[in-house]
């Protein structure tokens, strides 16, 4: 019987797994808009864009570029995510408050996250690993991440480069490209 199992097993198709979480997605939480938990896990198979904002910033009308990159990739399977973050003085303002400034200043439509911390010890730990994984962690606002489908590697982009710079795009294409 051994074997007639065997047998079953290499003719038939394989069924579809569902994604496995990645480690550096394992975590959880609190959307900006409601609080309501939210796993990373369901970005697993996806490029991801990781960017902690602040609402008062110099460079907080690179939401602009960010919510264009969602929309032109969303598609291929780009999701930019954001973290809003006061590490840097600049977001002091509550949940409620941030989420209304980015959907009615900037129309961003991308997934954002309550405020936390993304700089330093008490970083919350997916920012932890991001800086670990990359090497860099947030020296400044608008501080990016680009995380590849398998969530194992992460490439670090500083405040200064744009979300729409070449480089950038460049790098968010070719991981788009890449097959799992």
């Amino acid at each position: 019987m051994l074997f007639g199992s065997m047998l079953l097993t290499a003719v038939m198709p394989a069924m579809a797994a569902p994604s496995a979480c990645p480690a550096l997605l394992d975590h959880a939480f609190p959307r900006l808009q409601d609080a309501s938990p939210q796993s990373l896990c369901q970005y697993a198979g996806k490029v991801l864009l990781v960017v902690n904002t602040a609402s008062y910033c110099g460079y907080t009308n690179q939401y602009d570029g960010l919510e264009r990159l969602n929309r032109k990739y969303a598609a291929r399977g780009l999701v930019v995510i954001g973290f809003p973050s006061n590490d840097f003085n600049q977001e002091p303002g509550e949940n409620a408050d941030i989420a209304d400034f980015c959907r009615t200043t900037y129309g961003v439509q991308f997934p954002m996250f309550a405020r936390s911390k993304v700089s330093g010890p008490q970083a919350n730990p997916f920012y932890l690993k991001l800086a670990d994984l990359s090497g860099e962690r947030p020296r400044w606002n608008f501080h990016k991440y680009l995380v590849d489908r398998s969530g194992s590697r992460v490439s670090s982009f500083s405040t200064q480069v744009s979300p729409e710079s070449p480089i950038l795009v460049s790098a968010i294409e070719r991981l788009l490209d890449a097959r799992p």
